[in-house]
C-alpha cells in the first residue's frame, strides 16, 4: 500500500506571527509530526499570510486545487489556519476535497461543524473588543485616523510596498517551483520542454492557473532565484 501523500496549507495573519505559537514553524513542525506519525510524506506546501476573516486566499485556492488535481489529502495545522468562518470551514468539509486537521485527527462532519462554530464565535468577540475599544477612544475625544495618510506621498508609498509585496511573493512561489525547473536543467531539458513537463504534471503557475507554463514563465522563475 503506498504512502498518503499530503499537500499543506499554513497560515499567519501577519508576518510578525512568525514569532508566536501560530507561526509558520509551529504549524510546519505540527504537520511535520503528524506526517512522520502516519507514515505518509509532503508532497507540496503552500503559505499564505492573510486574514483568518479574508476567504478569498490565493494560497489556500492553489492547494485546495493541487489537491483536487493530484488527490493527495491536504493537511492544516489548527482549523482555524483555514479560516474563522463557520460558513467556510463547513463549505470545505461537504466538498470533495479529502482534508486533515493535526489537532483534530478524528474529527467528524459534527465535529467539524462544532470547531467551526467556536472559530466563527472567537472572530466575532474579537471585532467587537475592536470596535469598543474604538467607541472608547472616541467617547475621551481621540481623533481616529490621520488625514496625513492620504496625501499623495503616502499614496505613493503604498504603491511601492504593493510592488515589493509582489516581489515577495513571487520568490516565495519561485523557491517552490524552482527545485523541479532545477531537476530538468540538470537534465539538460530545454525551457520549452520544462514547461510542457509541468503543465502535463498539472502544476500551477504563479497566477494559479492550470496548463499555462510558457518557456517565458520558466525563465521568469529562473531570473527570480538568481537575483537572490
Amino acid at each position: 500500500m503506498n504512502p498518503t501523500k499530503f499537500i499543506s496549507y499554513l497560515r499567519v495573519s501577519t508576518d510578525k506571527q512568525g514569532k508566536s505559537g501560530l507561526g509558520l514553524e509551529a504549524q510546519r513542525k505540527q504537520v511535520a509530526d503528524f506526517i512522520v506519525s502516519c507514515g505518509g510524506s509532503l508532497d507540496a506546501e503552500f503559505i499564505e499570510v492573510e486574514s483568518g476573516k479574508n476567504n478569498d486566499r490565493l494560497e489556500l485556492a492553489k492547494a485546495i486545487r493541487q489537491s483536487q488535481l493530484t488527490g493527495n489529502k491536504l493537511i492544516i495545522a489548527k482549523l482555524d489556519r483555514i479560516s474563522r468562518s463557520l460558513h467556510y470551514i463547513t463549505s470545505l468539509a461537504e466538498s470533495r476535497i479529502d482534508f486533515v486537521v493535526c489537532d483534530l485527527p478524528g474529527c467528524d462532519q459534527f465535529t467539524i461543524n462544532l470547531y467551526g462554530a467556536l472559530a466563527q464565535r472567537e472572530r466575532e468577540l474579537i471585532s467587537q473588543r475592536t470596535k469598543s475599544s474604538l467607541q472608547a477612544l472616541k467617547d475621551r475625544g481621540v481623533a481616529l485616523g490621520n488625514p496625513q495618510n492620504l496625501n499623495e506621498d503616502s499614496a505613493a508609498k503604498g504603491r511601492v510596498l504593493g510592488v515589493a509585496e509582489r516581489k515577495r511573493r513571487a520568490f516565495i512561489f519561485a523557491q517552490r517551483i524552482h527545485p523541479t525547473i532545477k531537476e530538468y536543467q540538470e537534465q539538460g531539458v530545454s525551457l520549452n520542454k520544462i514547461a510542457s513537463k509541468l503543465n502535463e504534471c498539472g502544476i500551477l503557475t504563479a497566477r494559479g492557473k492550470e496548463g499555462c507554463w510558457t518557456p517565458t514563465a520558466v525563465k521568469n522563475v529562473i531570473a527570480t532565484i538568481a537575483k537572490k
